[in-house]
């Protein structure tokens, strides 16, 4: 019971070490310069908000940013007359990690201009937009992000290239999965009842043959490797590292280091847990070649955990080849799930 307990506090963290908040509001100032061939002036400021939805680790993305640019007072035509300019905009960011607390990222997306006097071809419309920005964290919910966008009208493919500095601010903290424990009243029971307690206690204590902590009447993965946290049901507590290798390589993209980090903290804060390194193959080639490979990859990953102050003597490798696979090996997207590095939380 002590491990099925501990492994529920082990995998709640786990889960909110990804995010640990839903939202992030962000206020926004900076400029716009406009292609020539709008006969608007050459650079003009903006200000507005943005509001990000925190997507979980599942995700690629993870944000979807909604907001507005306004312009700063009015924006003069060359001919004469003035215009305000109002955009509203959906974008998916990726981040990609540099240090703890910075990071660049790419967007993408798309939205809505208004110009409240439509002149020289400058109408009302939908545009397209990409960009590319940093971000520095100051604390876990206060943040500095600058970017630069390119938008591009649907209409007419005018061009706009827009930079921007705020401030960004997270809130909406994520719970924790484990559930408090509720003290329960103890009821006094009638003499006659007490004495079938030894009846009772007998029928309760059921068998175990595993040796996991779970009775086998609820045990869903029986015959747990020894040694193994388990979840309430009796399965070895694994996370999956999400590590995709190029063809025939055992060699670690550095897009997946934010994943391999977030474990290695995890580790750190239960510096008494120990980690079993599983890598897995789809059935590509031989079977003898794909043992080899997964041996390969497992030990990659271990020595991406050293690189994090994680001691080599809690971490165990194992490859499994093509042996275990978790979907079907006929599809693209199948192959794809069985390529996998999981870690199996140990004692």
């Amino acid at each position: 019971m002590k491990k099925v307990l501990l492994s529920t506090i082990l995998c709640s963290s786990l889960m909110f070490a990804a995010s640990e908040y839903k939202y992030e509001i962000t206020p926004i100032i900076g400029g716009a310069i406009t292609e020539g061939n709008t006969n608007l002036d050459d650079d003009y400021g903006v200000g507005g908000l943005s509001l990000g939805f925190n997507l979980d680790d599942k995700s690629f993305f993870n944000q979807v940013e909604l907001g507005f640019l306004n312009s700063l007072g009015e924006v003069d035509y060359r001919h004469g007359g003035d215009t305000q300019i109002t955009r509203l905009f959906t974008n998916v960011i990726k981040d990609f990690e540099i240090t703890k607390n910075s990071s660049i990222y790419g967007l993408v997306g798309a939205g809505v201009e208004v110009f409240s006097n439509e002149d020289n071809r400058n109408d009302s419309g939908l545009f397209g937009n990409y960009g590319i920005g940093y971000k520095y964290k100051f604390t876990d919910d206060i943040a500095l992000k600058t970017d630069i966008r390119h938008l591009i009208n649907a209409d007419h493919g005018d061009n706009t290239l827009l930079y921007t500095v705020g401030l960004a601010i997270s809130f909406g903290k994520k719970a924790t999965n484990v559930a408090p424990v509720q003290k329960q009243p103890v009821k006094e029971e009638p003499i006659a009842a007490k004495k079938e307690e030894p009846k009772k206690m007998a029928q309760l204590d059921e068998i175990d043959s595993d040796g996991d902590g779970v009775p086998d009447s609820i045990d869903q993965c029986p015959n747990t490797p020894k040694g193994d946290f388990v979840d309430k049901v009796g399965c070895s507590l694994k996370t999956d590292l999400n590590i995709n290798f190029a063809f025939d390589s055992a060699k670690i993209n550095n897009s997946y280091e934010s994943k391999i980090k977030r474990f290695a903290e995890f580790m750190k804060k239960f510096p008494t847990t120990k980690a079993k390194i599983e890598a897995h193959t789809d059935a590509i080639g031989t079977k003898e070649y794909n043992q080899k490979l997964s041996e390969r990859r497992a030990l990659s990953t271990v020595e991406a955990l050293k690189a994090y102050k994680i001691d080599k003597s809690r971490l165990k490798s194992y490859g499994y080849g093509e042996s275990r696979p978790i979907a079907t090996n006929e599809t693209k997207e199948g192959r794809a799930k069985n390529r996998r590095v999981e870690a199996t939380i140990i004692k």
